[in-house]
């Protein structure tokens, strides 16, 4: 029972400092997370049409090399 209670304090505790933490945090404005998530999109589209087209090319060259 005892080392319930001292869980239970140690959790408390934990989510205190929690808090206290996250009223440092400098949130970004809603202008900087669109453009930000704009930025990932784009890059992880741009990405995905390279590797795209890379593997295309990689696997018509095995199939040259294998005929």
């Amino acid at each position: 029972m005892e080392k319930i209670k001292e869980f239970i304090q140690k959790a408390k505790q934990f989510f205190r400092e929690v808090r206290v933490e996250l009223k440092k945090v400098t949130w970004p404005s809603r202008k900087e997370t669109i453009a930000s998530t704009s930025v990932v999109l784009i890059t992880v589209i741009l990405m995905a049409f390279f590797l795209g087209i890379v593997d295309l090319g990689l696997s018509h060259l095995i199939k040259i090399f294998l005929n």
